[in-house]
């Protein structure tokens, strides 16, 4: 619109006329909040003028009268705006039913950057009339309100950015098609599991109460002192979680499975290494606690950042089968690559295997009562204080895209929502096809192989433990990865009792995957029931900052969460534009 100067946000009495030569096209947004095309095209064409009578009533409530006229003398319905941030409802003849909430507010309270640029000096006094437009969802069931974020799926690493920009003070709209949530990282009752592997077959009624089971799709345990943990204190999500601790941490070597020592005691009696290899890497484990980063007497010539984690091991003299144990069982390396690689991300690993041991003895590891798939859930809590909206079982249909390629909302059926950008899992975004006219968004980057076994016994040779880890390294078995086994049970409110649930993973690396598996399914004894899936692990190929569409990685097959939160750091920082910053507390675990 143009208008004289003579004109201020107090005193809008006058005629309007809306200038196009210097507006932007409004045809993307009219199509989000579904105006057909015969009626867009109309919009475009004719011309507006709007005749304002700006005044304020005898009960001191400021209103604005509305005359809109269109080119070629057609009329449009009269409005009045009463400016009290009170919702009133209307027919509009080309919105449908809305929902208006005009207000009057201080330039620098409005909620859109742009919107606070090049306004007078009196208009930064006096404020502006702020009107926020919606449809009216009861009687549509549509919404075309504006969000910051839309996220799709409520996989772990979604919910936890959900949550994180959410307290950012982001408005966020959380999407997932399936009835639950955790996505990917999901837990499922029996009934939910049955159905996802054999749809055609009901669950034994042997194996009891559906209630009872919460089976993880994707196996892994959290760190005591990880990553995953620092964020759940930074938040609070830890309030809403109990959790155990896993029994013990194995690992097999030798053709049998061994304890990790997790005392010195057990150390020195450990099968794991003979006496006078006990002797060499216990000088190694020596030099690992005493270094210090600005004492250099500490470091023994050895330069962490130069020095390859082999060259480490030959200055301690260490034998392969100790290079497996601590680079696998210890560093949680899925292969033999980190070899080559500068030593100092082992020694980081290592001190956190280490510290994390020492927390409580028997194992680094900790586990959500009644499953992963809490984590997600808590996030998504978190999320709904801060005002974010989630909607499960609604499919996602489009990716809608303004002209010049970036993101402009999402469609599920006739209802199109918008925001200023997407977050979302590889499979809302092709995985691996072709989509949005041709452009690939995500590639497959491998498989992973998972065998879902329920036991009615703990693994034969772990000490009847009810929750273990089992690592076994990719020498022992002449293989290229680990092959990993985590087991839980009713102790953590997963399954029945006297049930045990455990899953056998490994990165696929031929054409039969669940052959590969058979070192790990060979240990766990007879099994009772067993579900094989396998799954590509999708990473995008761009980092979304240009069409403000960014892709979470799949889940890999690494044991642990570590990879997962690098991912949601790097999410966040590429979308907030600084790193995420976590605030140092104690955990407070109630185990």
């Amino acid at each position: 619109m143009a208008c004289p100067d003579s004109v201020t946000t107090k005193n809008l009495t006058g005629k309007l006329r809306l200038n196009k030569s210097l507006s932007d096209s409004v045809d993307q947004t009219l199509k989000l909040q579904g105006i057909s095309y015969l009626m867009r095209t109309a919009i475009s064409i004719l011309s507006l003028t709007l005749e304002l009578n700006h005044y304020t009533d005898d009960a001191g409530v400021e209103r604005i009268d509305i005359k809109q006229i269109l080119s070629g003398g057609l009329k449009a319905p009269d409005d009045n705006l009463v400016i009290n941030n009170e919702d009133s409802r209307r027919d509009d003849h080309i919105f449908g039913p809305l929902v208006i909430n005009p207000r009057r507010t201080k330039v620098d309270k409005l909620e859109i950057d742009f919107l606070k640029e090049g306004w007078t000096e009196d208009t930064h006094e006096d404020g502006v009339i702020y009107c926020v437009v919606r449809s009216d969802t009861e009687k549509t069931g549509k919404d075309w309100a504006v969000h910051v974020v839309i996220v799709l799926g409520t996989g772990l690493t979604e919910c936890i950015l959900s949550g994180l920009l959410s307290v950012e003070g982001k408005k966020v709209l959380h999407i997932d098609r399936n009835d639950y949530y955790g996505g990917e990282s999901a837990s499922l009752n029996l009934t939910q599991l049955y159905r996802k592997f054999r749809p055609d077959q009901s669950p034994p009624t042997e194996l009891g109460r559906d209630r009872d089971y919460a089976v993880d799709l994707i196996p892994k345990f959290i760190i005591a002192s990880g990553e995953l943990v620092k964020i759940l204190v930074h938040t609070d999500v830890l309030r809403y979680l109990e959790f155990k601790q896993i029994a013990g941490s194995f690992v097999y070597t030798n053709a049998k499975i061994s304890k990790v020592p997790s005392t010195e005691g057990e150390a020195v009696s450990s099968p794991l290494m003979g006496l006078f290899e006990k002797y060499r890497a216990k000088k190694f484990f020596v030099f690992l606690q005493g270094w210090k980063e600005d004492d250099p007497a500490t470091h023994k010539g050895l330069n962490l950042d130069k020095l390859t984690m082999r060259q480490v091991y030959q200055h301690f003299g260490l034998e392969p089968g100790t290079q497996d144990f601590i680079g696998h069982a210890l560093a949680l390396y899925l292969d033999d690559d980190y070899l080559n690689k500068p030593a100092r991300e082992t020694y980081e690993r290592i001190v956190l295997y280490t510290t994390s041991m020492a927390r409580w003895g028997k194992s680094p590891y900790i586990y959500p009562l009644y499953g992963l798939g809490e984590l997600p859930q808590s996030f998504a809590r978190l999320s709904a204080i801060y005002g974010g909206t989630y909607m499960l079982d609604k499919q996602v249909d489009e990716i809608v895209l303004n002209d010049d390629g970036t993101f402009a909302g999402v469609r599920s059926g006739d209802e199109t929502v918008r925001a200023k950008m997407v977050i979302g899992d590889p499979s809302y975004f092709g995985a691996g096809k072709e989509a949005d006219g041709g452009r690939l968004r995500v590639v497959e980057d491998g498989k992973v192989v998972r065998a879902i076994c329920i036991l009615k016994h703990p693994i034969p040779g772990t000490d009847g433990s009810d929750s273990v880890q089992i690592i076994i390294p990719q020498n022992q078995v002449n293989r290229r990865n680990d092959i990993y086994i985590a087991m839980v049970s009713s102790t953590h409110k997963v399954c029945a009792d006297n049930i045990y649930v455990a899953i056998v993973s490994t990165i696929v690396e031929t054409s039969v995957p669940e052959k590969e598996i058979q070192p790990g399914l060979q240990l766990l004894g007879p099994i009772h029931e067993k579900f094989v899936t396998v799954s590509p692990i999708y990473t995008p190929v761009s980092d979304g900052t240009q069409d403000k569409i960014y892709i979470t990685r799949s889940y890999d097959a690494t044991s642990h969460f570590e990879t997962v939160v690098e991912d949601v750091q790097d999410v966040f920082k590429r979308v907030m534009g600084k790193d995420l910053e976590l605030k140092k507390r104690e955990a407070d675990f109630d185990q």
